[in-house]
Order: structure tokens, then C-alpha cells, then sequence
């Protein structure tokens, strides 16, 4: 799920920001950039840091210089078939929407187990088995991812907790 990775970005600065500062302000910039985006391969979590800054090569016609700037940093991809802990954040009649850690995944109602059952007269919304097992929103669930699914910037899973140990922690 989390990995280190060495990533690498180019960065295009104004002449505005030439001078004594220009390595601290192509961290900052980096960080802003990047932190808590998705590459639609993994999540960027943290930089750690940046090992190698490229000397600024001027871009011809515009006057602004591009940097090559390549980074270590903590990523988040999920892989089909992990279990992962997960927050109920929505709950309706078909399924369960949770969050796992920036990667949403939607458990359908047809992957939770057939002992709990959709209760439409509770408040709130929530599947329970009438006993100790109740998933309403702010449930922590285990759940095994079955898939996932890439856009250009985001990822989605669907999950499953139809399992031995999985399901309400």
C-alpha cells in the first residue's frame, strides 16, 4: 500500500523569482504542487525531500526557466485482493461508501455479508444483523479490495466484506 518512491517533475519559474532563494522557493513550490495529488497510478502523500535540483535552462521566446527537480516520496497505491481498514462515510440502500485514507471504495450490498441487512427504518441510515455488527457512517470496516479503478487524476476501488474477518472493526 505505501511504497518510497523516486519521482521526478519539471517545474517552470518566472525571473521574478531568480536569485539567492531560488532552490527554497522550487522546494516550496514543489510541495505545493504535488503533495496529496494523484497520478491516477498512486497517491503522492508526503515529499521527503529533494535530492537533485537541475541547473534552470531558459525557455526561448518567454524568458522563464524550467527546473528538473527529482524527489523522494511516500505514494499510496492499493493493489487488487489487500485488505485495508477503511471509514464508513456514507451508507445507503446500495451499499457502503468508505474512505481509505485519499482512496474512496464503494462496498455494494450484494458484498456484505447476507446476515446484515439493510435496516430503512433506523436513524441513521445503516446495515445491521440486529446484534453487534451495525455499519452506519463513522464505522470502521476491514475490507478486501476486489478492484480498482484509474482515471487521469483519481483512483476508486470497490470492496468487499463478505469474508471470514472482515467487516465491522
Amino acid at each position: 500500500m505505501f511504497f518510497l518512491q523516486e519521482l521526478e517533475r519539471t517545474i517552470t519559474l518566472h525571473p521574478s523569482f531568480f536569485g539567492p532563494r531560488t532552490k527554497e522557493y522550487l522546494t516550496t513550490r514543489l510541495l505545493e504542487d504535488v503533495e496529496g495529488t494523484c497520478t491516477g497510478q498512486f497517491y503522492i502523500v508526503v515529499v521527503l525531500d529533494t535530492f537533485d535540483i537541475s541547473e534552470g535552462r531558459v525557455v526561448p521566446g518567454s524568458g522563464v526557466a524550467e527546473y528538473t527537480l527529482r524527489y523522494r516520496a511516500v505514494v499510496c497505491r492499493p493493489f487488487k485482493g489487500e485488505t485495508v481498514d477503511a471509514i464508513v462515510t456514507s451508507v445507503n440502500r446500495m451499499g457502503v461508501f468508505a474512505d481509505v485514507g485519499p482512496l474512496p471504495v464503494f462496498v455494494s450490498n450484494h458484498l456484505i455479508p447476507s446476515d446484515i441487512k439493510w435496516d430503512e427504518n433506523a436513524t441513521p441510515a445503516q446495515y445491521t444483523d440486529n446484534g453487534d455488527q451495525v455499519i452506519e457512517k463513522g464505522t470502521h470496516l476491514r475490507i478486501k479490495l476486489i478492484g480498482t479503478r484509474s482515471d487521469v487524476n483519481n483512483m476508486f476501488a470497490i470492496g468487499s466484506v463478505k469474508e471470514d474477518f472482515l467487516g465491522t472493526l
